[in-house]
């Protein structure tokens, strides 16, 4: 209790400063829980990388704006400079040269293989996608590797949503769904609870917040966000909200 007081007692502090700070625009993924995602009418975002973009910024005196908007969208404003940044990006070799990323990522999260629950109960990894149907998300970031390897027969979905359903529907054999939001999707929807199951990894992959190259402030606001970033880690506030976001997701 005394942690989450102090870091409460923090946040106040910080954000009673930022009155008269420095504002600016950041896109914000609307359907990556528990890390970013548009919740009630009014799209509030909410998640782990909301609290540590708003927080890490506030820590430098800026006040972050959030336009949450799909993930292709997020990325298309911020390559057009209409938004300084967006989250949660991988870095890919498809892609490392589209944004300006700060060397520390804000997170990191495994890329699971998901499977019908009726599957093979054993570990698999990208080399036993060859040969198979596998599903991925269009518009976002995939390992090189996956997406290129021809033996590898690759179908889009729109969203993580439908893939489930297109995995459940038997029209592919694996699908491809970061771990802690396919898990707790998985658990929170009926439709697909009992009926999904992970079954391998592909990769350990960091997710950065990235930011625009043909914003005028694009290259400076990548600097104070990586200092503050550092600092986070350094003195233990990241641990703390690492923590307390852990504890409210019921994850030890």
């Amino acid at each position: 209790m005394r942690i989450v007081a102090c870091l409460l007692a923090w946040m106040a502090l910080a954000l009673s400063g930022l009155a008269g700070a420095e504002t600016i625009r950041v896109a914000a993924e609307d359907d990556w829980p528990p890390y970013s995602s548009a919740v009630g009418p009014e799209r509030r975002p909410e998640g782990f990388a909301v609290d540590l973009v708003r927080e890490v910024f506030a820590s430098q005196g800026i006040k972050v704006e959030f336009i949450v908007v799909p993930f292709a969208r997020c990325l298309a404003y911020t390559t057009r400079g209409r938004v300084v940044a967006c989250f949660n990006v991988g870095m890919t070799a498809a892609n490392q040269g589209d944004h300006i990323w700060p060397a520390t990522p804000m997170l990191e999260e495994e890329l699971s293989i998901f499977a019908r629950a009726d599957a093979p109960a054993r570990e698999i990894g990208p080399a036993d996608l060859r040969g198979r149907s596998v599903g991925y998300t269009v518009g976002y970031t995939y390992s090189t590797e996956v997406m290129t390897d021809p033996l590898i027969t690759r179908y889009g979905a729109s969203s993580d949503h439908q893939l489930l359903k297109m995995l459940v529907a038997g029209r592919v054999d694996y699908i491809l769904l970061n771990r802690m939001p396919g898990m707790l999707r998985i658990a929170g929807d009926p439709v697909f609870k009992g009926k999904v199951k992970r079954v391998g990894k592909v990769s350990v992959d960091g997710f950065w917040l990235a930011f625009s190259k043909v914003h005028p402030d694009g290259q400076r606001l990548s600097g104070v966000f990586e200092r503050g970033l550092r600092e986070f880690k350094r003195d233990g506030r990241y641990q703390t909200m690492v923590q307390a976001f852990r504890r409210r997701l019921g994850v030890q």
